[in-house]
């Protein structure tokens, strides 16, 4: 599965089960390095999701503005 293939909401709840595992012990100590870079791979994914939703927000307020400005010089 590709990253975008990924939900943000999965990935988030996904890392709400490791931390909690981390924190009751529920991890074997053999299982304890597979889970930190699992977190850590999702971590990495949620904020590049992050980052890019921001990205994609600022442009569209963006393009709105222009058009907006752009509509009252026309008028």
């Amino acid at each position: 599965m590709t990253p975008d293939q990924v939900k943000y909401r999965k990935a988030v709840e996904r890392l709400d089960e490791i931390i909690a595992q981390i924190e009751n012990e529920d991890v074997d100590i053999d299982e304890l390095s597979i889970q930190v870079k699992e977190a850590v791979e999702l971590i990495r994914l949620c904020k590049a999701k992050i980052d890019k939703a921001e990205m994609e927000v600022k442009q569209v307020v963006e393009d709105f503005t222009k058009e907006t400005k752009e509509t009252k010089e026309a008028v």
